[in-house]
């Protein structure tokens, strides 16, 4: 029987009992692991536990394995690769391995793809890496690293998710699950590698969706995000949202709240939009024309009509190349890919809630390429173009080239011994027992699309902030409380805010969390404590051991919280005027410097503040020195008997570690204040950062 795809599966047939290989077949065998899930979690979790001498097994309602991995996300959203080990890096060299074999390039030479998205070998190091990459090669790769380890696979399964049914629970502990079709599974230890995160539900593991208020883990970034406009996804021009222009009466296009969007920062229930990963191709002998799907409706699409009238016509620009001339589409602008809106119910959903907002999201999407590609609303040079493209003959073949894993970008995240949040992702605290790292941007998609108080359409809820490094996810954020489980672990739906989850949930991160989290799981079986108990110095030797990393320090970089006093970063400093970001030049304190790019200007300047203890202390300031600087940088130091000011050479490589320089002693009263001007100045002005240092007495 060919192997369906999942969402063939939800589309066409909810949990059903097909065919299942002699090893997979469910039987009294405990397991030491079983992973619930198909995700390329998943696979990192059972191939860890193979290597590490335990049985396991994965059980799942997928039939291709992989999830996004696999299912179109081929661009892959790596971040610093660096901090990326493992088997996680493995799968990547792998990837690397299989595009070195003139087989592999079928519909394109390979050296007109050339290096895109490469990393080459290093010397001494890790072998080359391809980040980029076709479906099905994926999807193999996957389907023989568990192959290789002989690992039981049994597709199609569902988690019984009624209270009480699914999870068997002793003592705090896991010790079955059973499938809708009856079936149960036992285990020692359990893994819930889902996106959706049901096993963690339904054992009674606190969770959250959709996201908080910025109060509630002190952060900047999170909740409702009125007013803050990043990327490219939002009306840059106004568009009307009325069905007839003008006239609220006449009602509002499709896919327009009515609702008003919310005070930002503020919680709200909405999770960002999902999209399916399209993987595209304009090779005609391998090209399925876009074709106009059953309940196609062009009226949906009259807001992206408005859109291109605007003068828009970003539309190609997420077209992402991947060999043998196809491409991982994904979202780009103010109306494209993603459904906004449309899966506020998912996370909690029944599986027949969820098959509806699937098959939703499908017609949506089929329907809006067709529009692109044959409407004559669509300008004739995007549509002429998009009608050269359609799905490959030769992905997803199963499915008539549609992907067969949805985006769920966000759905239930854990609530567990440790939340990560933006705070760790921007290095704002020391994250304690790392298991990986993640570096990719603060990144959250559109969460919904309403009418502005001028009477405009908007979007609202994407957002992009850049991580200064790669920084620590702790092994807490995979461990539920104590008191709620005791032999769980999550490396998907990891314990996390809202905007700290939009960096931490990429492929390769969930790649790292699921070696480390089975790690645990072995070493917990081994040692018969829960996994809350386990020593994190002996988890971190085995993970440095199996080539995961855990720390990145640059040599040019100093951190500011191992420094003695009071320290004061660029980033917390309140900047007047145009500064820009570099790591150019060596030393600096932690993620990089400002520069004022050599403009003087009396209103330029910047102000590190901060509160301090009565007492004598010594202030020094922090610059990378380089002789393009200024020899006059004007200092001045707020202290309890006045103002002192200082001028500094920034050419003169700085004497206290060749990272600071010394303003003098001064006696402060409850706060301390410095300031750093550019005006008449004569070279680049650096600011870095300000450590006020307790004086002895």
């Amino acid at each position: 029987m060919a192997r369906l795809s999942l969402v063939a599966c939800l589309l066409f047939s909810l949990p059903s009992i097909l065919d299942v290989s002699p090893l997979a077949k469910a039987d009294d065998t405990t397991y030491d692991i079983v992973v619930y899930g198909g995700t390329s979690a998943a696979i990192t979790t059972a191939v860890q536990a193979k290597r590490m001498g335990k049985t396991a097994i994965i059980v799942c309602p997928d039939r291709h394995l992989g999830g996004l991995t696999s299912g179109g996300l081929g661009w892959t959203d790596s971040g610093k690769k660096d901090a990326i080990g493992g088997i996680s890096r493995e799968f990547y060299q792998r990837v690397w391995q299989h595009y070195q074999q003139p087989s592999a390039w079928k519909w394109q030479d390979q050296s007109k793809f050339g290096n895109r998205n490469q990393s080459p070998p290093r010397e001494g190091g890790d072998r080359a890496s391809m980040w980029v990459f076709e479906p099905h090669v994926a999807e193999q790769i996957l389907e023989d690293m568990i192959a290789e380890q002989e690992i039981p696979v049994v597709r199609d399964r569902w988690l019984d998710r009624r209270d009480g049914h699914g999870v068997q629970m002793e003592e705090g502990r896991i010790v079955g699950i059973t499938m809708t079709n009856g079936e149960k599974y036992k285990g020692r230890m359990f893994v819930d590698a889902t996106y959706e995160g049901d096993l963690l539900a339904s054992a009674n593991v606190d969770f959250h969706v959709g996201r908080e208020a910025n109060s509630v883990y002190d952060e900047q970034w999170n909740g409702i995000q009125v007013g803050v406009l990043h990327h490219s996804h939002w009306f840059k021009k106004p568009v009307d949202p009325y069905l007839v222009p003008g006239d609220p009466s006449s009602g509002l296009l499709p896919r327009i709240s009515s609702q008003p969007p919310g005070k930002r920062g503020d919680g709200d229930h909405r999770v960002q939009a999902y999209c399916f990963r399209m993987c595209l191709t304009n090779v005609d002998e391998n090209r399925i024309p876009f074709s106009k799907p059953e309940g196609y409706d062009p009226a949906e699409y009259e807001l992206l009509a408005r859109v291109f009238d605007s003068g828009w016509r970003e539309a190609f620009n997420k077209f992402d190349p991947m060999p043998n001339h196809k491409t991982d589409t994904n979202n780009h602008g103010p109306f494209s890919t993603d459904n906004i809106g449309m899966n506020y119910d998912y996370p909690n959903a029944s599986y027949k809630r969820r098959k509806e907002i699937i098959e939703e999201h499908a017609r949506y999407q089929k329907g809006l390429m067709y529009f692109m590609a044959n409407d004559p609303r669509v300008p004739e040079e995007i549509r002429t173009k998009m009608a050269k493209w359609g799905l490959p003959k030769d992905e997803f073949e199963d499915n008539g080239g549609w992907p067969h894993q949805i985006y769920v970008r966000e759905a239930r995240r854990m609530t567990g011994k440790y939340v990560m949040t933006e705070n760790d992702c921007l290095d704002r605290v020391a994250t304690p027992d790392s298991v990986g790292m993640g570096s990719y941007t603060l990144d959250s998609h559109n969460v919904q699309r309403y009418v502005t108080p001028n009477g405009t359409v908007q979007n609202e809820g994407d957002i992009g902030v850049k991580t200064p490094r790669p920084y620590k996810i702790a092994y807490g954020s995979l461990t539920p409380k104590k008191s709620q489980c005791t032999n769980l672990l999550v490396p998907v739906c990891v314990s996390s805010s809202h905007i700290a989850f939009g960096s931490i949930r990429m492929e390769p991160v969930f790649m790292i969390l699921g070696q480390s989290a089975a790690t645990a799981a072995c070493m917990s079986i081994d040692q018969g404590i829960a996994v809350q108990d386990l020593p994190y110095d002996a988890l971190r030797a085995r993970l440095i051991a199996d080539k995961q990393i855990l720390e990145l320090e640059s040599i040019y970089a100093v951190d500011s919280k191992k420094l003695l006093g009071t320290v004061v970063d660029d980033r917390r400093a309140k900047l007047t005027g145009a500064w820009k970001s570099s790591t150019a030049n060596e030393n600096f304190v932690d993620a990089g410097y400002r520069h004022n790019d050599n403009q003087p200007d009396s209103n330029t300047n910047a102000v590190f503040e901060t509160s301090l203890d009565n007492g004598t202390y010594e202030v020094r300031i922090s610059y990378p020195a380089n002789n393009n600087r200024a020899t006059n940088v004007p200092v001045s130091v707020s202290h309890a008997n006045g103002e002192t000011t200082v001028n500094v050479n920034q050419r003169l490589k700085p004497p206290i570690d060749g990272t600071f320089v010394s303003l003098g002693k001064f006696e402060f009263t409850g706060k301390g204040r410095v300031d750093i001007g550019t005006e008449d100045t004569d070279g680049h002005v650096i600011v870095d950062a300000v450590q006020f240092l307790p004086v002895q007495k």
